[in-house]
């Protein structure tokens, strides 16, 4: 079950957009040695790739987690992120059906 309003919410910003298309190509946009396949990518790459501050970065991730947009992983001390494809898919078909 996805939550309309908390992804609507989450894509208001741009910057979350951003963060967004980042994690559908990370090898792309981060390089192999920040895209592990196995786990995603880490918190630590946006925060570097973006130039923003640590707790700015993370008021972000929380509201993609938040709506489902994207899955946190922890190892260790690192958090990775990935995509939620399924919610995503899930999401484009209501807009595409209702809108």
């Amino acid at each position: 079950m996805i939550d309309e309003n908390l992804i609507h919410k989450a894509l208001a910003n741009p910057f979350r957009r951003q963060i967004l298309t980042w994690l559908k190509t990370p090898e792309k946009i981060f390089g192999r040695t920040h895209a592990d396949l196995g786990h995603g990518v880490p918190s630590s790459a946006i925060l570097a790739r973006s130039g923003l501050s640590q707790s700015t970065i993370s008021a972000h991730v929380a509201a993609l987690v938040e709506a489902g947009l994207v899955v946190p992983t922890r190892v260790g001390q690192w958090m990775f992120l990935t995509r939620n494809e399924p919610v995503i898919r899930a999401f484009a078909e209501k807009i595409r059906l209702h809108l």
